[in-house]
């Protein structure tokens, strides 16, 4: 499965210690050079430029031939690369959690998911228990409405106490 992944979801995953699922749930994970490089600025967050300076064997950074397209203009460069990456590699999935990035990606047809996507995906295959991860977000930066958090703990029942 060809799966590529914009800055964001990796940084957040990083932050709540769920960032391990990914390889489980997919094998590698692909970013374009200036996913790498925004997860490595000096603005980001101290744990996710530690572990992106000893990045694991399971994520492989891959230069994009080219990020012009319908669309793409408006984005910021880390999204523009992972859409054009994800078309470029014909990916199976591409991971990206910015509503005008995922309209383009489903406009180029790319299959996507974001940050609650993958933890429920996780907890699906019993590799994360959600509440305390859910917690963890929620003392992040993360946006997302009481709703869809009510959303992703309702799917799992059986991991509320």
């Amino acid at each position: 499965m060809i799966v590529v992944s914009n800055t964001s979801p990796l940084n957040y995953l990083i932050l709540v210690d769920a960032v391990h699922s990914l390889p489980k749930l997919f094998g590698n994970i692909i970013i374009p050079s200036a996913v790498r490089d925004e997860l490595s600025d000096a603005l980001a967050p101290d744990p996710v430029r530690q572990w992106i300076m000893q990045k694991p064997d399971w994520l492989l950074v891959q230069e994009v031939m080219s990020s012009n397209g319908i669309g793409l203009n408006s984005l910021h460069r880390g999204e523009r690369e992972a859409i054009g990456l994800a078309v470029q590699l014909a990916a199976d999935l591409i991971i990206l959690d910015e509503r005008p990035a995922r309209k383009v990606a489903e406009s180029c047809g790319l299959r996507v998911t974001g940050m609650l996507g993958i933890l429920n995906f996780a907890c699906q295959r019993g590799l994360l228990n959600i509440p305390p991860v859910i917690a963890r977000l929620k003392r992040t930066s993360f946006r997302a409405t009481p709703a869809m958090y009510k959303w992703l703990l309702n799917q799992h029942p059986d991991h509320i106490s």
